[in-house]
C-alpha cells in the first residue's frame, strides 16, 4: 500500500519542482515504486492473498502506469532539450 501511495506522491512532489529535470527525477522514483508494487503483487499471489485473476489485473495496471511514466519522462526530456 505504501509503494502505491509513493507513486502518486512522487508525481505530485515532482510537479511542484522548479524544473523539468527535477520533475523527471521524481517520475523515475515513481516508476521505481511501480516496480515495487509489482514485486509485492508476486508476493501477495504466492501467499494466497490475491487470486491469479486479481494478480494479472493489478500487475497489468501497474505495467500501464510504468509505460505512461516512461512516455512522460521521454516527453519532458524532449521538451528540455
Amino acid at each position: 500500500q505504501r509503494a502505491a501511495v509513493s507513486i502518486i506522491s512522487n508525481i505530485a512532489e515532482g510537479f511542484s519542482r522548479q524544473t523539468d529535470r527535477e520533475f523527471v527525477q521524481f517520475l523515475h522514483i515513481a516508476k521505481g515504486s511501480t516496480s515495487e508494487v509489482q514485486s509485492q503483487l508476486y508476493i501477495a499471489a504466492d501467499l494466497g492473498y490475491i487470486s491469479q485473476e486479481e494478480f494479472t489485473k493489478l500487475y497489468n495496471q501497474a505495467d500501464e502506469v510504468a509505460r505512461l511514466l516512461t512516455g512522460f519522462i521521454k516527453y519532458l526530456k524532449g521538451v528540455s532539450n
